[in-house]
């Protein structure tokens, strides 16, 4: 059996009310929603929004979780891999059973286990309708939809569309199909992380439809002004009403549910600056006059103590599992480094994103504040007590440039969207390395490759947990697309045969990097590094550079693994000698150099002509030398030198 819910009550826009007893609206505590059965196909008599409706559960729903218990990793210890669920394996290439499903991600777990991630963060799988922008896209002759994800039309129930068993049974299958991605997901030492959007719903604001929370308590669900209209904080028409009673309470359920129910291990807040806003307690006697006891906040003030974050802070499940917030709204509540934390909450660092990008394209004025995103960002987290782990690192995401397009681009190049490349990012930090597009020359395409590695060196060394973007592992291109959101083709699948070729080439120094990051007990400190452990160098030992012009940073840090490890940043036009530390009964080896071609990039223990590799540079090692081309990182570790 299925069920919806009719709401008798007055339809009165400018009081708030949006009450319709001929609509029949969604339970939003429904554990499934069933409509149509396929992705992207449109429903009876061609309709993008055909009736939906919710599953009602039953006492013997049962799922054999096999022993399953959370992973519990300190955070510190995390590398993080954004993907989407449908995105990774829709693509022919990628030969999977169920393709573009949460099967098919259990069937492409071990390239993950093999790239190091230990920690995935899926694009949203709350039920979302793709139909929401079907248009007709004369740019590339197919249909524009929501693929993203970004517009949620239920909050408790899987993404159904995503599951090889789609509406069968109810919706019941499709929830097991999640669990087992789950399940199967911890059997391999990784953890599953949620992107949840509880800025906003699908129902958009006065012209939008009726699909739950509108129908149910329009005045309660959502930010409203004082004659109805809606507050768009968020940027898609409507705002969710968080820090209200009833709607904090609904989202702390939502989330224990998952917690408890589904067992993932934590989750990322889009735009969460929204939650952090004073509610809009609607109520037309208050807003008209009468008498109110106590002080009100305008509606969107942002609060020091919101009262929802802190009731998920102190939460006896919730505080235990993995908090992520996006600390900005459209709304400009920018909060990156200040977002309300109780010691619990990380932040996507932004900051980093655009400090990185411009010292490593040779942008001048850079290189201390790159120093700071090497430790963590303690300028942002450690006045407020928080910690490297705090700080979510990331070069690219799914909203923005590729990493390969990052290195191939100076514009956007947003034409196939079909909005006259008006949307998306206009400021993007990239570097095209001389020619704007794939096709340049040689010397081009070997810089654009050596920028590539040192933004994922970079990465990978800087304290703090670095999070990939999917296909950024074999160098995925979106052709200089930095808004894909509309788009359920070529653009956003991963590109399995582009990763095998390219297995001898960047994945393999992307898969060695993640290892050498894990094996590093000083990569992934519970504190920020100190001068005990950290020293910073320029040219010369001990001598950094910090003025404007200065486009070379270099440190070493004590390890108890690797003796200690000598990195250095030369992102100049000029290649460089520098001089090495002098450490008595001791040798520098170098493992990293980002000037060499592959598979010289990376000396791993495993390469045959190792020894050889590492013999060319033995004259400049033994007078405490190593040369450094433009544009290149390196990393060498420290080895007691065998005087028998």
């Amino acid at each position: 059996m299925l069920y919806g819910f009719k709401f008798d009550g007055s339809f009165s826009p400018e009081e708030g009310h949006y009450y319709d007893p001929s609509q029949i609206v969604l339970d939003p505590y429904a554990k499934a929603v069933i409509s149509k059965e396929d992705f992207g196909v449109l429903g009876p008599d061609d309709n993008c929004w055909p009736q939906m409706a919710c599953m009602i559960p039953t006492s013997d729903d049962k799922f054999d979780w096999e022993g399953d218990s959370v992973l519990k990793y300190p955070q510190r210890d995390l590398i993080i891999y954004e993907m989407h669920v449908r995105g990774f394996t829709q693509h022919e290439s990628s030969r999977a059973e169920f393709p573009g499903t949460y099967l098919g991600v259990v069937e492409k777990l071990d390239h993950l286990k093999e790239l190091g991630i230990n920690c995935i963060e899926l694009m949203p799988c709350h039920e979302f309708n793709e139909l929401e922008y079907y248009s007709y896209n004369s740019v590339l002759g197919d249909y524009k939809v929501n693929f993203w994800g970004y517009s949620t039309v239920n909050y408790f129930s899987p993404m159904t569309r995503y599951s090889s068993a789609g509406t069968r049974n109810c919706g019941r299958d499709a929830i097991n199909e999640f669990k087992l991605l789950v399940r199967e997901a911890h059997k391999r030492g990784i953890e599953v992380l949620m992107d949840v959007v509880f800025n906003h719903t699908a129902e958009g604001n006065e012209k939008g439809l009726t699909l739950s929370f509108k129908g149910v308590d329009n005045s309660v669900y959502y930010m409203l002004a004082p004659k109805g209209e809606f507050y768009n904080y968020s940027g898609c028409g409507n705002t969710f009403n968080c820090n209200h009673p009833v709607v904090r309470q609904f989202i702390l359920d939502c989330l224990r549910y998952w917690v408890t129910e589904m067992h993932v291990d934590g989750f990322r807040f889009d735009l969460a600056s929204i939650m952090t806003r004073s509610s809009s307690l609607w109520d037309a006697a208050n807003v008209f006059g009468s008498p109110i006891k106590g002080d009100l906040l305008t509606t969107g003030t942002p609060l020091s103590s919101p009262p929802l974050i802190e009731m998920m802070s102190n939460d006896p499940i919730l505080r235990h599992v993995k908090l992520i917030a996006e600390a900005w709204d459209a709304g400009g509540l920018y909060q990156v480094g200040t977002y309300p934390h109780w010691h619990i909450w990380s932040e996507w660092n932004g900051k980093y994103r655009d400090i990185v990008r411009q010292f490593i394209k040779g942008t001048d004025g850079f290189s201390g504040t790159f120093a700071e995103c090497l430790c963590g960002s303690p300028d942002l987290y450690q006045e407020g007590g928080r910690k490297p782990w705090n700080s979510i690192n990331f070069v690219c995401a799914h909203d923005g440039f590729t990493l390969a397009d990052l290195v191939t681009y100076n514009e956007k190049h947003n034409l196939a969207n079909g909005e006259d490349n008006n949307d998306g990012e206009n400021h993007n930090n990239s570097w095209n390395c001389g020619q704007e597009g794939e096709l340049a020359s040689i010397s081009v395409k070997k810089l654009r490759k050596r920028q590539m590695r040192n933004f994922f060196l970079c990465l990978m060394v800087s304290q703090g947990v670095p999070m990939i973007y999917m296909g950024d592992e074999y160098g995925h291109t979106k052709g200089g697309n930095n808004n894909t959101y509309c788009h359920d083709n070529y653009i956003n699948y991963f590109q399995w045969d582009k990763k095998e070729e390219s297995s001898s080439d960047f994945f393999r120094f992307c898969r060695l990097m993640t290892k050498f990051r894990h094996e590093c007990e000083s990569l992934g400190l519970n504190d920020f590094p100190t001068a005990e452990r950290l020293q910073w160098h320029g040219h010369a030992p001990g001598t950094p550079d910090w003025s404007k012009t200065s486009r070379f940073v270099a440190f070493t840090l004590i390890d108890s693994v690797k003796h200690e490890i000598y990195i250095a940043f030369n992102a100049s036009h000029l290649p460089v000698t520098i001089t090495l530390p002098e450490r008595p009964a001791y040798r520098w080896e170098p493992i990293v150099d980002t000037g060499k071609p592959a598979p010289f990039d990376f000396l791993s223990g495993d390469l045959p002509e190792r020894d050889t590799a590492i013999k060319q540079y033995s004259h400049f090692l033994e007078a405490n030398l190593y040369p450094i081309l433009s544009y290149s990182s390196i990393i060498l570790t420290l080895s007691p030198v065998d005087n028998t």
